[in-house]
């Protein structure tokens, strides 16, 4: 919530300090749109589990439904190539959301959106949010401090295991010799967990094993043994979890090291990684074809030298970088060709996502 609040106050203070007057909150939101959606469907089909342990058994896994549950506030102009919809649902999927640049200069471009989803048995929260103004008025110089993209951003992937608030400001070149085509320059800021860390390198022995009974009972499990042969688990509760080593060490000490990671990832503070960040954005689009691509790459960062840093993890710098194309072709009136996507790694994270396939319009 914090982070949308100051999100909420950089659109403000961007639209107010660049046209230079008053707040109007009407025309800060003209244009935008509201929308929320429930969205559901069929999840992986049930499975028949079988047991002979006590004679023949059978159970069935069953997978509950899948939904999500979103709502949203955008403003950003659409691109040549992007079709209106009739309504937001929520699955929509336009790659060039992600874009350094937006079609809108000297104007507040923004997304807020949050989902709650079921997929595949599993919960998430995602949540995407952006500020972005690009300004371009006032100067006719190849190079001007008032050419300029100002980006803040807010992301949590929970299928891809991210999340980081980032905000960058960045000066814009436009060559000459070719156009639709911008370079940028700057520095980033994100803050995010300390990405890198692992919770259970203090627990792993010289010959690279990890002593995970002795981390299991540091974390309340107990071992109780009948003095023949035989061994029952039990978790911290008091409930009995395994009477054999085999399911101990394949059923529960799976779940004992995902929840003390959790645990110990939750309890680090938030750090914040300063960078230099270099990019591009290339836009041109006809109504039989069009081409958008863009690139940012973060090549240097300051070593503030803590004792979470990705440094000390990575042992020196390293290259953090996005990327995204779009691009369509109609070759006749029937045949047309398509393909996007996005790429993704910062840290130790990678995410992406893409689409591409053939049209043929049968007149």
């Amino acid at each position: 919530m914090k982070k949308i609040i100051l999100i909420t106050l950089a659109i403000i203070s961007l639209q107010v300090n660049a046209q230079n007057k008053k707040i109007d909150l009407k025309e800060i939101f003209k244009f935008g749109t509201i929308y929320g959606a429930v969205n559901g469907g069929t999840s992986l089909s049930d499975e028949d589990v079988y047991s002979v342990t006590n004679g023949l058994q059978t159970s069935i896994n069953e997978t509950p439904y899948d939904y999500s549950i979103l709502f949203g506030v955008r403003k950003i102009k659409r691109f040549g190539h992007e079709d209106k919809e009739a309504f937001k649902n929520g699955t929509e999927n336009s790659f060039s959301d992600a874009a350094t640049l937006g079609r809108w200069n000297n104007k507040v471009e923004f997304l807020f959106e949050g989902e709650y989803k079921r997929q595949e048995g599993e919960t998430y929260l995602d949540q995407h949010h952006f500020v972005r103004y690009v300004g371009t008025d006032g100067c006719t110089e190849k190079f001007c401090w008032r050419h300029y993209i100002i980006k803040i951003e807010y992301l949590e992937d929970g299928f891809a295991d991210i999340r980081y608030f980032e905000a960058s400001e960045r000066l814009t070149y436009k060559p000459t010799k070719v156009q639709n085509l911008t370079f940028n320059i700057g520095a980033a800021q994100r803050l995010a967990e300390p990405y890198g860390y692992n919770p259970l390198e203090e627990w792993l022995l010289s010959n690279g094993n990890l002593h995970y009974t002795f981390l299991a009972i540091e974390e309340g499990y107990g071992i109780v043994f009948d003095g023949q042969g035989g061994v029952e688990y039990f978790n911290p509760a008091g409930n009995s979890v395994a009477t054999s080593t085999e399911v101990w060490e394949a059923v529960v000490i799976p779940e004992v090291l995902s929840q003390y990671t959790t645990k110990k990832r939750n309890e680090l503070e938030n750090t914040i990684q300063h960078s230099l960040v270099v990019g591009f954005d290339y836009y041109k689009y006809e109504k039989k074809s069009w081409l958008h691509v863009w690139g940012n790459v973060m090549p240097y960062h300051y070593d503030a030298g803590g004792e979470f840093s990705y440094h000390k993890f990575n042992k020196g710098q390293w290259l953090d970088y996005s990327t995204g194309v779009v691009f369509g072709h109609w070759v006749n009136k029937n045949l047309g060709v398509f393909i996007e996507g996005t790429y993704n790694k910062y840290w130790n994270r990678e995410w992406h996502g893409f689409s591409a396939g053939i049209n043929y319009r049968v007149f």
